[in-house]
């Protein structure tokens, strides 16, 4: 499945925020999006997603033109930005509403075990981003949307969310937004940048520099 957007117009309050934008996305592949805030990283995302209208947009499937939200199509499963899970839903029920096997989870990060019958809001950011995380991971939609899932989220764990999103990406199209472009580099196998409105593709750090987007002389340091 190969998923694209381009001809995408973008505005709030006469301030243009996304103009000249194409994006790629396909089974096997991890598409990472880069860009600093503002730039329209969440924008773009939610305008795939659907809930985001623009003045303008074209998302094709397989080449041809996307009439529906992708949301109704029950094919999308979307990490925002802000809290996922309301916050008196006890863990486990999180689980069991997602369909996905809370024994399964638990034997890859057994330090959660204890917290099947607590309430989302007792767990701390990094802990709730983990949970939600891993559910919109194992969602089993043919898309799968992560915006910034490695925020507050320990090295230990982010380490095996990039497996597991390797993983994923064989029957998944995912696209990953992070302010951390390592991680980005290390997990995309297409990177688009976020800039002045429009996408660039991105094959190599020293293209992150070349745009300004990492100051060379400081990551020299």
């Amino acid at each position: 499945m190969i998923l694209e957007i381009d001809s995408v117009e973008l505005s709030f309050d006469q301030k243009k925020i996304l103009y000249g934008v194409y994006l790629k996305a396909e089974t096997g592949k991890v598409t990472g999006i880069l860009g600093r805030n503002g730039s329209g990283k969440t924008c773009l995302l939610r305008i795939l997603f659907g809930d985001l209208n623009p003045k303008y947009k074209n998302i094709r499937i397989d080449g041809k033109y996307l009439k529906t939200k992708l949301f109704t199509t029950n094919s999308i499963a979307y990490l925002p930005q802000h809290k996922l899970l309301p916050g008196n839903l006890k863990v486990r029920k999180a689980f069991a509403l997602f369909r996905v096997d809370w024994h399964d989870f638990i034997g890859q990060f057994d330090s959660f075990s204890s917290y099947a019958d607590s309430k989302t809001s007792e767990l701390s950011s990094g802990e709730l981003r983990v949970v939600e995380t891993y559910l919109i991971l194992n969602s089993g939609k043919e898309i799968i949307l992560l915006d910034e899932p490695f925020s507050f989220v320990a090295p230990t764990y982010v380490e095996k969310f990039k497996l597991m999103i390797q993983e994923k990406k064989k029957e998944s199209a995912i696209l990953v937004t992070d302010h951390f472009y390592r991680e980005i580099l290390d997990l995309g196998d297409t990177i688009y940048l976020l800039k002045n409105g429009s996408s660039k593709f991105i094959q190599s750090k020293v293209d992150l520099e070349n745009e300004g987007y990492i100051n060379f002389n400081l990551q020299q340091r």
